[in-house]
């Protein structure tokens, strides 16, 4: 990996073609106030309880543009500047600011950091190629100059990373603000790595009201490498989190903090954090977080909690109107006589739903997407969009992440497609078949050519960001020596009397078959970069028969990443068989939670009563 040679992220950004930018204004201004990421909060109220526990997250604004305020001094002391150096998705936090009452200022230069009253600085990506950007833009020095003179400084994730002296991440030198080197979490003791989900803080000083109250609940992390309280570094460690080893998950001296999770990404708890960093309740949404934040009923976080993820297929219907389906075993057509796309309601409305119910995270697969060309899919990322502006927990997305060439000849890289989509609101993106083409060529030559899209996204975003979707079948054999591929022995006998099976993979939506077995496409994913799988199995798809276990066990056994078991949930119990039978870090459900067959808070309540670790609101 270290002969790749991959444009900066903020140069696949400008490379986006003018009439792309173009079409996004357009749907921009259809979108109307209520989506507009840049305009001052109502007054009505923003944040509510619903059902006596549960808060509902509204999202409103007005006509009038924050930046149009009268007063300078409120304007001065209701400002925020970010640093967005061009890697990965930073709309979040930008909502979260908004949402919160306050104007943001971008950094365009070193001096734009100077002159900051308050910065926040939301790392994405990966080590070097961030310290990379950083330095040919100019802004270490000014960087470290604001720290070390004490101003009001939020570091997020990378964020935090960056202050210490080094990471073994690219080899490459930080910041040099805090003593240590950051290392690599250890998958030889059983970790998952990365570490991705909600794990709880452990308050090692006084927070000065940063993490006031949130000892013990669940932040959203997602991260390969951690820094380690040592002797050097204990005045600067404000909270530590344990998996497998204790790392540190907040650092504060004077009035410079930060933290390895993603409050952003955790909900109301974590929005109050930034809350409490920003100072003041500057809209009725920051009263609201204050209040609901000390008030949630919650168990208290013990570890990594198992989650639970509400999942959206998305795709066009014969009207030509984007709509969340569901298919039985991939078929999405009704099975009347008409045989129109099932239509279980609207994108954004339907994540906003599963995040104020509880929903972990919320992923969207578009199904079409193998055969269409992604950046002309406006209404996909604009859903992206809409639904980063009221849901504050992990966004993912896939279909047609790969290289494309579109109908003018025009070539577009899969890190320009993967930077649209983090530049939307995504957290994530999935890759399905460019992975298991990639996964082929690599089994058949044994070589990395850091060319495929699974490899160049991983190296610029790391591979936290890079989900890979298998979609295998079921196929019976009468002896293992038939298939040079991973079997099974199976309770059930086949139809011709089989006793064993593999999981073949499949490409374009489960339409085709490929040469290559689920479990040996899930080992060579991680090898290329891969940082979680979601394991589909088309023959439970829609069944709510439950997961396949031996599926899901085959390859969680198998690879040291996460994953997420898919398809065939339609009761509560479902899950907690899957977490209590196999190493899955997460259960995904779709049709059951579109149609309220089953809710998310159901789900949770049986996960605690079964004793799984979880999160609950």
């Amino acid at each position: 990996m270290a002969s790749l040679c991959v444009p900066c992220p903020s140069s696949q950004l400008a490379s986006i073609s003018t009439p792309l930018a173009r079409r996004k204004s357009a749907l921009a201004s259809r979108a109307g106030d209520v989506f507009r990421p840049h305009s001052r909060l109502s007054s009505a109220p923003l944040l509510r309880l619903s059902s006596g526990r549960c808060p509902v997250l509204v999202v409103r604004a007005s006509a009038m543009d924050t930046a149009s305020s009268s007063n300078d001094e409120d304007e001065a002391d209701n400002e925020v500047t970010l640093l967005d150096y061009g890697a990965g998705n930073v709309r979040s936090i930008r909502n979260a600011i908004h949402l919160l009452g306050f104007k943001i200022r971008e950094v365009n230069g070193p001096e734009d950091i100077q002159n900051a009253k308050r910065l926040v600085f939301p790392g994405v990506g990966s080590f070097k190629s961030a310290m990379e950007v950083l330095k040919a833009k100019g802004m270490t020095e000014s960087l470290v100059s604001y720290i070390k003179q004490d101003r009001p400084f939020l570091g997020i994730c990378l964020g935090l990373q960056l202050l210490f002296e080094r990471s073994e991440e690219g080899d490459s030198d930080g910041l040099g603000i805090i003593p240590g080197v950051v290392a690599r979490f250890d998958s030889s003791t059983g970790l998952c790595v990365p570490h991705i989900g909600w794990n709880g803080l452990q308050l090692q000083q006084p927070s000065a009201s940063l993490l006031e109250g949130v000892n013990g609940r669940h932040v959203y992390f997602v991260h390969s490498y951690r820094a380690t309280p040592t002797v050097e570094n204990k005045d600067w460690v404000l909270a530590t989190c344990n998996y497998g080893v204790d790392f540190i998950s907040a650092v504060r001296k004077g009035n410079v903090y930060a933290v390895q999770f993603h409050p952003e990404k955790s909900g109301v708890v974590g929005l109050d954090i930034v809350r409490r960093f920003l100072g003041g309740n500057h809209s009725d949404a920051a009263q609201d977080v204050e209040r609901l934040s000390k008030e949630r009923i919650h168990k208290p976080a013990s570890s990594l909690a198992k989650r639970v993820i509400a999942c959206l297929d998305v795709r066009s219907n014969d009207s030509g109107d984007l709509v969340v389906t569901k298919g039985d075993q991939y078929d999405v057509r009704e099975q009347s006589s008409a045989r129109e796309v099932r239509n279980l309601g609207k994108p954004v409305e339907l994540a906003g739903r599963y995040f104020k119910e509880g929903a972990d995270e919320v992923t969207f697969l578009n199904i079409t997407g193998f055969r269409d060309f992604p950046l002309g899919d406006m209404p996909m990322l604009e859903v992206l969009q809409r639904t980063s502006e009221q849901v504050f927990v992990p966004l993912t997305v896939g279909g047609g992440i790969s290289d494309f060439t579109d109908a003018n000849g025009r070539f577009y890289s899969c890190l320009e497609v993967a930077s649209e989509y983090f530049r939307s609101g995504a957290d994530k993106i999935s890759i399905g078949s460019d992975a298991v083409y990639a996964a082929e060529e690599y089994l058949r030559s044994g070589v990395k050519t850091g060319k495929s899209s699974l490899e160049q996204i991983s190296y610029v975003y790391g591979n936290q960001a890079v989900v890979v979707s298998i979609d295998p079948v079921r196929v019976y054999v009468k002896d293992p020596s038939e298939v040079p591929y991973k079997t099974i022995e199976v309770q059930e006998p086949g139809p011709n009397g089989e006793k064993f099976a593999w999981y073949q993979c499949t490409v374009r939506g489960g339409r085709d078959r490929r040469p290559i077995g689920a479990y040996e496409l899930a080992k060579a994913v991680q090898d290329l970069g891969a940082g979680e799988i979601l394991l589909n199995c088309i023959n439970c798809d829609g069944q709510g028969q439950g997961f396949d276990i031996n599926l899901v066990k085959l390859v969680s056994d198998a690879v040291t990443i996460p994953v997420i078991a898919s398809s065939g949930a339609g009761c509560p119990e479902h899950f907690s068989e899957v977490f209590h039978r196999t190493r899955a870090s997460a259960a995904l459900a779709a049709g059951i939670f579109h149609r309220k067959e089953v809710e998310i808070s159901s789900v949770k309540e049986h996960l605690v009563t079964s004793g799984v670790e979880t999160r609950l609101l």
